[in-house]
């Protein structure tokens, strides 16, 4: 059976796919296509259907439902530390709720738990898109007051003379007590019932495979050409690419549940 896999080109999706992409597992009869496309792109592609696997925001699964469902494998999944929002200076929190904010997609985790965090502090922020990997530079040159971090500029904020506003993901630890589900992979619910198992339980190996052959996919992951370090690029994956990402087990469940309202269909790895 043949798949098209979607995925971002994103440190921690690249990782996780690296044995896949370079044939480090036995691929049980399927033959791949990859297809790299950054996430919010993925998220609006995934609406029509177009791939068989494809990596999701879970912001954008609610939208998805009885088109895709989610493998168990391959989540981006934290425990007390996620998105970030940054300000230029310190900002009280009057003029925080009046500023624009730079944000990197309207199906973003991220921009789903900004808006609830907005919400408990009563206000409905006013934001603009702006790719993620231009939100830290825009903020930093003066073109946004605030701006809402994913990926590998979370760590790079501070080196940028930036004030950290809100750890959405201590936020949601301290209010919840669970991790804060970020992204997952999601295939196609019309494929064969077996075809989905089988390709489950093939993406949790592939993520155990990433972990075990690191420093090799790293090398993947960093072949992308995004301009980030290889340090930054470990030290990103070991966060982000974790025993969550495995299988995000019963609080990883929860976690998805809480962030979305809805209980998604699983299909286990």
């Amino acid at each position: 059976m043949h798949l098209t896999i979607a995925h971002s080109p994103d440190s921690d999706d690249a990782y996780m796919m690296a044995p896949l992409a370079f044939g480090w597992l036995d691929p049980e009869g399927f033959t791949f296509d990859f297809v790299r496309k950054d996430i919010e792109t993925l998220n609006t592609e995934a609406l029509q259907g177009l791939y068989d696997v494809t990596a999701i925001s879970f912001g954008a699964y609610p939208e998805l439902q009885g088109r895709y469902e989610l493998l168990t494998a391959g989540s981006s999944i934290q425990e007390g530390t996620g998105p970030l929002l940054v300000s230029r200076g310190k900002l009280a929190l009057k003029e925080a709720s009046e500023a624009v904010v730079a944000i990197p997609g309207l199906r973003t985790s991220a921009f789903l738990a900004f808006r609830k965090w907005a919400g408990t502090q009563g206000f409905v922020p006013r934001t603009e898109l702006v790719p993620f990997d231009r939100i830290l530079p825009s903020v930093a040159e003066g073109r946004f007051p605030l701006g809402l971090l994913i990926h590998e500029s979370q760590f790079m904020y501070r080196d940028a003379g930036l004030e950290l506003v809100v750890d959405l993901g201590a936020w949601w630890k301290a209010l919840y007590d669970l991790p804060l589900p970020m992204g997952g992979n999601a295939i196609r619910a019309e494929l064969p019932a077996q075809a989905k198992a089988k390709f489950a339980r093939l993406m949790r190996r592939s993520v155990e495979l990433a972990r075990e052959r690191h420093e090799e996919s790293v090398d993947y992951a960093q072949s992308f050409g995004r301009g980030i370090d290889r340090a930054m690029v470990s030290r990103y994956v070991q966060a982000w690419v974790n025993d969550f990402t495995v299988d995000p087990g019963e609080r990883g469940r929860l976690s998805v549940e809480k962030l979305l309202g809805i209980s998604p269909r699983w299909i286990q790895g």
